[in-house]
């Protein structure tokens, strides 16, 4: 499994988690099957591209980040990442010619007689392994009387879903790579004058925090920091702006206090910035001057 489907796996891991949906209640609202989602959701196979946009609607969640991660893991499936192979040199019409080779003397006697004792043995080694090989491919292609659709999932995956770091070893890196984005807590979540939304993310596993924005325009900056360093990150195009944006994580202890701060890139905006507490109680904040929130964009 290539490290893009991996990370596209944890955010669909992700997006489940966060709808609150069974295998079954997805391959209800879907057209595919509660088999069918169990292998896209464990990496066994990926995907189609109408899935994804299916999951986020059905989480209420824009589906730009994760169509563009689906884009990146399909070319490597299908190999269209995957350079050309060299071609083979042709040879140079400037080399000397080479003289035919010299045919071998031909055996006579006994020397022919070991000569066909040793041919028959090689075609009677060669027909039984044609035979085998063919019973053993029509058992293989013999169609699987017991198989169901839908069987329970099964809880081994072919790779690991553990987060891939801890505590300082988070430090300044991409939460969703690391596998730290699979069901973290919201720790606190604000909703700014511009519309965009901003929420403090926590693993508890991975002890670290980040940053999570979306509805945001383009030059609008977050950071985020814990009272180390200071992690922050700008929307740059409009790809940024209709999907999930993440700043680096910090690491964060039982306890700590995070604080998020937004930028707008209107140079007359103001800067907001809020705190929260691993452990506390979850709040969620809104300018005074701004309307009631809105779902995120699709």
């Amino acid at each position: 499994m290539t490290t893009e489907h991996t990370r596209l796996v944890a955010a669909l891991r992700e997006l489940k988690a966060g709808s609150g949906l069974s295998l079954a209640a997805l391959a209800e609202r879907t057209p595919y099957s509660k088999s069918s989602w169990e292998r896209y959701l464990n990496g066994k196979s990926l995907p189609p591209r109408q899935a994804v946009r299916d999951l986020c609607r059905l989480a209420n969640e824009p589906d730009g980040r994760l169509l563009a991660l689906w884009e990146i893991a399909e070319s490597h499936w299908s190999g269209r990442a995957t350079p050309p192979a060299p071609a083979a040199p042709t040879p140079s019409t400037d080399e000397p010619p080479q003289s035919p080779p010299q045919q071998a003397p031909q055996p006579t006697g006994a020397g022919r007689r070991r000569a066909r004792g040793r041919l028959l043995l090689a075609l009677a080694s060669a027909y039984t392994v044609i035979v085998g090989g063919a019973a053993a491919l029509l058992f293989l292609l013999l169609p699987d009387s017991e198989a169901r659709e839908d069987e329970p999932p099964t809880a081994s995956v072919p790779f690991s879903l553990a987060p891939q770091c801890q505590g300082a070893a988070c430090e300044g890196r991409d939460p969703m790579r690391l596998i730290c984005g699979i069901g973290p807590d919201t720790l606190a979540s604000h909703r700014t004058a511009t519309g965009a939304h901003v929420e403090l993310r926590h693993s508890t596993k991975c002890g670290a925090s980040w940053v999570r924005t979306w509805g945001t325009e383009i030059g609008d900056r977050v950071d985020v920091t814990a009272g180390g360093p200071t992690h922050d990150v700008r929307i740059r195009n409009e790809e940024d702006a209709a999907a999930f944006v993440y700043t680096e994580m910090t690491e964060v202890g039982p306890g700590s206090t995070v604080r998020a701060c937004f930028r707008p890139a209107a140079p007359d905006g103001e800067r907001e910035c809020f705190e929260a507490r691993v452990g506390g109680t979850a709040t969620t904040t809104e300018p005074p001057s701004s309307s009631a929130a809105s779902s995120p964009r699709a």
